[in-house]
């Protein structure tokens, strides 16, 4: 790795291990949007990883990219999810969008996807939403039922296409747009501090300009730009939460011990065994994870369907990581001091967000039996 690579990154593990890591408990337990880890995690040019030195981005890939969010989640789950989300919608902007927009996503404006619809569901890639054009611009109205950052971000949207054939239209939408808004504020079981909520448009008119790529175009612009980054981080953020389970797990059973025998629980031959699967798992997670992003970057032609593993997989194996964690710390496991019970409650987002883990060994399915996967 070169020098400038590793100072990114070693930048970014100190943002990480002092800012993103004490603020992490607050952000679960207020629902609290993590505005200074944010704010250092822009600072150390994180925002503009994946954006072109040209733009004042660091011009690094997917695979630095999964390393900054890996290294995240092992602190917080919720800003690690916003980065991922942000990574997603900057690779469409850095493809689609005009230079002052570029400068300004690599320095620190904050940007989202609002794919998922109330009326799709998990099937992203169909929006029922509609975008008009008007004397003034274009017009859209949606129910998007859940966007990351919602209050907080600007957005890379979907819609039906203005006159083109296809299934979807994607835009540039500021969350300042009159006609915009966010009903309620999320309380969920886990990521609690991403701000995810719904964003409703009503006659909400936008540049005709802010078209990203072209009409009728969508699809291929989901498929082949935020498919792959989406997938390959929220992977990553999986692996991490389980990297930082496995590290607290075992430190667990290091230090907390049976008094009357005078032994750490670590001497119990069913801890060991736990302990192991977990990092077997965790190990297993991460060679498919390095495998997908070598056959992206070398071309090779099961790259789509190593992305889609990567995803189904890591989302499921953490969910069983974090059990086997639980198991291990038990009844302290309960105590938010361990850390063990936010990581088991924020894996759990991973099977649920778009493409579904469902979905998604659907997908493989197809694709093993040979059968289109759309």
């Amino acid at each position: 790795m070169s020098n400038r690579k590793s100072d990114i990154l070693s930048e970014i593990d100190r943002v990480a291990r002092e800012i993103v890591g004490p603020f992490a408990p607050k952000a679960d337990a207020d629902g609290a949007f993590p505005e200074p880890s944010l704010s250092a995690l822009a600072a150390s040019g994180a925002f503009g990883l994946l954006s072109a030195e040209s733009v004042g981005g660091k011009g690094l890939g997917l695979r630095q990219a999964a390393e900054v969010i890996e290294r995240v989640a092992r602190e917080c789950g919720s800003t690690a999810m916003i980065l991922a989300m942000h990574y997603s919608a900057a690779a469409v902007l850095e493809k689609y969008a005009p230079e002052a927009l570029r400068r300004e996503v690599a320095k620190d404006r904050l940007v989202t996807l609002a794919f998922s619809e109330a009326g799709s569901r998990s099937h992203f890639w169909a929006p029922v939403s509609t975008a008009t054009a008007v004397a003034s611009g274009v017009r859209l109205d949606a129910k998007k039922s859940w966007a990351t950052s919602a209050r907080h971000a600007d957005y890379v949207w979907s819609s039906k296409p203005l006159a083109a054939e296809g299934a979807s239209t994607i835009w540039f939408v500021p969350r300042t747009t009159a006609g915009l808004t966010v009903p309620g504020r999320f309380d969920g079981l886990g990521l609690r501090g991403n701000d995810s909520a719904p964003v409703l448009a009503t006659a909400a008119v936008i540049p005709a300009a802010n078209q990203l790529g072209a009409d009728g175009g969508g699809f291929g612009i989901m498929m082949e730009t935020v498919l792959p980054v989406f997938s390959i981080l929220n992977a990553a953020s999986s692996i991490g939460m389980m990297e930082a389970a496995v590290a607290r797990a075992a430190e667990h059973a290091k230090a907390t011990s049976f008094e009357h025998l005078g032994a750490p629980l670590r001497e119990l031959p069913t801890i060991r065994a736990y302990l192991a699967r977990m990092r077997v798992m965790t190990d297993q997670a991460k060679a498919l994870l390095g495998d997908t992003l070598s056959a992206i970057e070398s071309g090779r032609p099961d790259a789509t369907l190593r992305v889609l593993e990567s995803k189904a997989s890591a989302g499921e194996t953490s969910t069983a990581v974090l059990d086997l964690a639980m198991r291990v710390c038990g009844g302290a496991a309960f105590r938010k001091e361990v850390g063990v019970e936010r990581l088991f409650r924020d894996t759990r987002a991973a099977t649920v967000m778009a493409p579904t883990t469902d979905v998604l060994y659907d997908f493989i399915g197809k694709a093993v039996t040979g059968m289109d996967l759309f």
